[in-house]
């Protein structure tokens, strides 16, 4: 028997319920992870060990990469658990979120341009290739992730999209969601910076324009390109639910500076992977991200905070306390308040 409770009964389906009829309100604001970086990197996805000061002492294994996922589900804070399908199997079959309100999900998709980390790994210097290694006919959840790059090339750019068609057909015949996540091009496309973050939304709202509801994404997951970008894709269609990606794993400052800018400027969820997993301790992080995307602690607040939190758990910090509350990032100096 499965163990996971129905989508029905999940806080993601109450909450993007009311989102999309236009009454979200405070505590709306969705949290997922992403455990699912050992389809991106193999063994160094899974974070460093930390001894019982919180100091980093050598790579997870996986048996410990998988207590961590366990030690956040019951803690029951976040919204989304998304992993590989092969973790997504083992923690169905020992009940892992029996009791849960969380949502589970499964990387559906991982095209070459999402193969980070990987040590000697080469493959973020060339034009990304469409990869799907899941078979739906298994899946252990009910909705999955499916990732997009456009990069300016109608070859390469046609290929991606022609895969994406297939995956919605094989998704809709097993009865998976998906969402979408969109990642900035890994290569040179021949725009600019600035010009960039308009290239990518006409690229989305292009691609959905030809999609039906049964075939649409439950939301979309994209890259943090400024205040504009983001407000500009939320009010195009208000029909249509748009989430944060974490990107690296930056200062403590940096996390919370996202959320807060990402809830503020409409966006209506984050699904953070790095920032979450080379936290010093995973349930502190999500219980203070959670506050500061329900407004109850600024950004600078939110690090001031999690580090008292720390050192009441007799945990060190990687970094001082000056350090972890600089913002790090460019494109959140523009919209600082």
């Amino acid at each position: 028997m499965s163990s996971l409770l129905p989508f029905q009964t999940t806080r993601f389906a109450e909450k993007i319920d009311r989102i999309r009829r236009g009454e979200y309100r405070s505590g709306d604001f969705m949290l997922a992870d992403a455990k699912d970086g050992d389809l991106a990197a193999g063994v160094t996805a899974m974070g460093y060990r930390r001894d019982g000061s919180g100091a980093a002492v050598g790579l997870r294994t996986r048996p410990e990469f998988h207590q961590q996922i366990r030690d956040l589900i019951q803690q029951d804070t976040l919204d989304i658990m998304l992993t590989s399908t092969s973790t997504m199997e083992q923690l169905k079959e020992e009940g892992a979120f029996e009791g849960s309100r969380m949502l589970a999900a499964f990387r559906g998709n991982e095209a070459t341009d999402a193969w980070v980390g990987l040590r000697g790994g080469r493959y973020r210097e060339f034009t990304p290739l469409p990869y799907r290694g899941a078979a739906l006919e298994f899946a252990s959840a009910p909705i999955c992730l499916y990732s997009l790059t456009w990069i300016n090339d109608a070859r390469h750019d046609v290929a991606s999209l022609e895969a994406y068609s297939r995956f919605r057909a094989d998704a809709r015949s097993h009865g998976i969601m998906h969402f979408l996540e969109v990642f900035n091009p890994n290569v040179d496309t021949g725009l600019s910076a600035r010009d960039t973050p308009a290239f990518i939304n006409d690229c989305i709202i292009r691609t959905l324009a030809s999609l039906t509801r049964a075939e649409r994404p439950e939301f979309l997951k994209v890259a943090y390109n400024g205040p504009q970008a983001l407000e500009e894709l939320v009010s195009h269609d208000p029909s249509v639910v748009v989430g944060v990606l974490g990107g690296g794993q930056g200062t403590h400052r940096d996390t919370f500076e996202l959320l807060a800018q990402a809830e503020r400027r409409g966006g209506r969820l984050a699904l953070f992977g790095r920032k979450i997993n080379g936290a010093e301790h995973q349930p502190t992080m999500v219980n203070w991200m959670r506050r500061v995307v329900d407004r109850e602690a600024t950004s600078l607040e939110a690090v001031r905070g999690y580090h008292a939190d720390l050192q009441r758990l007799g945990l060190r910090a990687d970094r001082h306390l000056e350090t972890d509350s600089e913002i790090t990032e460019d494109v959140l100096r523009s919209d600082l308040t």
